[in-house]
């Protein structure tokens, strides 16, 4: 028994069998110990992105941590980008990074790095493993730590020598990290708010966990007894979403718009959100979306009972069930593809239980809307602005749960971790991504207007095209093993995505869109 055992058997005894890895020298004694655990279950991903972010993915969908197996400095920050995106959605993640072992540190190797530094950039929890006998204890504090609440990354570097050294004390029973208890809700800022609600134009601005199915509905009722408005974040890491699930208005991303739709609040009453800011400075543009003078209560922040928060406002308000709006999503689009028919597609051939990852950017600009009315789904999207999250946080979905997985992918941010494909076909799982082929960075042609930088130059626009040579999307994908079309109408589309959840394992649409802006 040695500490890469101890690291397992503790995973093990804490319920965490998913290991998305792209291991090294470092980690070959953990690799090795996978045939002594069948429990845990190992998945190999090309690129440390991937496993971070289809470890993101598996804890958005099961409420619990996978663990990620990454290799030394270099590999952590390989996969820092959608760690960043998992901070963000405040998801549990158990992010095992190995190391040079202790004695060989000093004399300064190739791949040394400060692993530390890179870790604490993440805001979580980290420690570093110093003797085989610690691990199991370690292991468990880092399983714990990622719960929270909120969820958190917890990173724990593992030497190699301390991997390999036998343990000398192995426990009858393995320590269990124990799930921490959600924080009680502040009782004078659950009264102001409730003052707030009575008595002033407010907005109750939601988001984290308070998207589920019930917690809108609890939101709904509380906006409705005192004529105020709910209003969700605009990138939410998991929500409720379809027919008979209430649909919040969504913050539009364009600080501007933003501004206009929260003009006439005077408070805003976070739940389970931060206050909303603009994603980018912009000249002559605020940065704080809420108006001047709007009072803001931060009633339930992230690891706050929000469900406990909402269910009292309604009590003490005596707020009434309120009747959800009813309609029919989108009839089957015939006709050229464009942003319109493409969400009409997805929300007429959705199946009840469909778990969306949405990477659309602005081809997708039409998707919420579209999809109020389909059957009842989960929808995910980019949390943290870092592009190349939407393979692999299909990629974690579908193995953590029994749902089919559509993933909407556009070409630009596919190209950071099209390696996702590449394990999909090796776990047969059951995702369907759609690759959305406009050829450009169409959101930095907005960009490029909205900073002032306004050129009209071959040179700058050269930087923004995804063309000359155009990307073959089809063919990557089944470079990576993954069966493939290629549609250029919506009837196709359609026809395409049917039979996509129709056939057992993976499969790849390319969806020819208009160039650059749609």
């Amino acid at each position: 028994m040695n500490g890469a055992h101890a690291l397992l058997a503790t995973l093990g005894a804490n319920g965490v069998t998913t290991c998305f890895a792209n291991p090294g020298t470092s980690e070959m004694h953990f690799v090795a110990g996978l045939d002594d655990f069948p429990e845990m279950r190992g998945i190999l991903c090309l690129f440390e992105g991937v496993a971070t972010g289809a470890a993101d993915g598996y804890a958005r969908v099961t409420k619990r941590p996978a663990a990620t197996l990454l290799h030394l400095g270099p590999g952590l920050a390989n996969g820092w980008a959608n760690l960043h995106n998992a901070r963000r959605a405040r998801v549990p993640i158990v992010n095992i990074v190995g190391d040079h072992a202790t004695y060989h540190a000093q004399y300064d190797a190739p791949l040394q790095s400060d692993i530390q530094a890179l870790a604490s950039g993440l805001e979580g929890w980290q420690r570093r493993s110093s003797r085989a006998d610690d691990v199991a204890r370690d292991t468990a504090d880092a399983v714990r730590a990622a719960y929270g609440p909120p969820g958190q990354i917890a990173t724990l570097i593992v030497p190699a020598d301390v991997s390999w050294t036998e343990v000398t004390n192995a426990p009858l029973d393995w320590p269990r990290g124990e799930r921490q208890m959600l924080t009680t809700p502040d009782e004078s800022q659950l009264s102001r708010a409730v003052e707030l609600l009575r008595t002033k134009r407010t907005a109750l601005f939601v988001g984290g966990m308070a998207l589920s199915a019930r917690e809108m509905a609890l939101a709904q009722r509380v906006a409705a007894a005192t004529s105020s408005k709910v209003i969700m974040e605009t990138f939410p890491a998991i929500m409720d979403h379809g027919a008979g699930i209430v649909s919040p208005e969504r913050l539009i991303y364009l600080a501007e718009f933003a501004a206009s739709q929260l003009k006439d609040v005077e408070a805003l009453i976070l739940i389970g959100a931060r206050a909303p800011v603009s994603f980018f400075a912009y000249p002559d543009v605020a940065s704080v979306i809420a108006p001047e003078g709007c009072e803001v209560v931060d009633l339930c922040p992230p690891g706050t009972d929000s469900n406990a928060a909402l269910a009292f406002m309604v009590d003490e308000l005596h707020a009434a069930p309120v009747a959800l709006l009813t309609g029919e999503a989108p009839g089957a689009p015939s006709g050229a593809l464009t942003t319109v028919t493409l969400a009409a597609a997805v929300a007429a051939t959705a199946p009840e239980g469909l778990v969306i990852a949405d990477e659309s950017n602005t081809s997708g600009v039409h998707l919420y809307g579209a999809l109020q009315f389909a059957p009842p789904h989960q929808w995910m999207t980019l949390t943290g602005g870092a592009i190349g999250m939407g393979l692999p946080l299909a990629l974690g979905a579908a193995v953590g749960s029994t749902q089919r997985v559509l993933c909407i992918e556009s070409d630009g941010s596919m190209m950071y971790t099209l390696q996702a494909l590449w394990t999909m076909a090796r776990e047969n799982l059951d995702v369907t991504v759609v690759g959305l082929s406009n050829r450009s960075y169409a959101v930095l042609n907005y960009e490029l207007r909205r900073v002032g930088a306004v050129s009209d130059g071959s040179s700058s626009q050269r930087m923004l095209d995804l063309d000359e040579p155009t990307l073959d999307l089809c063919k990557l994908a089944e470079a990576q093993g993954v069966p493939s079309v290629r549609v250029t109408t919506a009837d196709e589309l359609v026809k395409a995505l049917r039979r996509s959840y129709s056939t057992p394992g993976p499969m790849f649409i390319e969806a020819i869109l208009p160039k650059g802006l749609n």
